[in-house]
């Protein structure tokens, strides 16, 4: 078990573009493995390859019904509307209020390179689609339309 930096805030890596992944190998499946564990020690549900400066298109979620990774992943289908409180693990203590698709139809690659396709509904599909963004220089602060006080958040929990 390895456990990776989380980039933050302004680093560069978060604004990039990444780019697809070509090899199909033992260094993948260890990024995708560390990208896992980095996650799952900063309680998170979802992390993508630029979080830990790998400007690749990998991507890890985990929203509570198991481990999924996607490899080169794109959406085939993003419909409906749901409103959501987003953060991300690269910009701690920010919350704020968003509206992403209700459901999702991703294609992808596994680590192995076998394609597959899977249907996301509500949370996650939220979490695919602010993953799926970051692979394409996008963070979640560019949705936002209202960001939460201390206050609100406390309301909440």
């Amino acid at each position: 078990m390895a456990i990776r930096n989380i980039r933050m805030g302004n680093d560069p890596c978060l604004r990039a573009v990444c780019r697809p992944v070509e090899k199909f190998d033992a260094k993948l499946g260890q990024l995708l493995d560390d990208m896992y564990d980095t996650m799952k020690l900063a309680n998170g549900v979802g992390l993508a390859a630029p979080q830990v400066g790998i400007r690749r298109r990998a991507v890890v979620i985990d929203v509570g019904q198991g481990r999924v990774e996607f490899v080169n992943p794109k959406f085939l289908l993003q419909e409906g509307k749901q409103e959501c409180v987003e953060g991300c693990l690269s910009f701690p203590n920010r919350w704020g209020v968003t509206h992403r698709p209700n459901h999702v139809k991703v294609h992808a690659q596994h680590r192995d390179g076998s394609f597959f396709d899977i249907d996301a509904n509500d949370f996650f599909a939220l979490a695919c689609c602010h993953e799926i963004d970051h692979l394409n220089g996008i963070v979640f602060l560019s949705h936002v339309e209202h960001f939460l006080t201390e206050k609100e958040l406390e309301k909440m929990h």
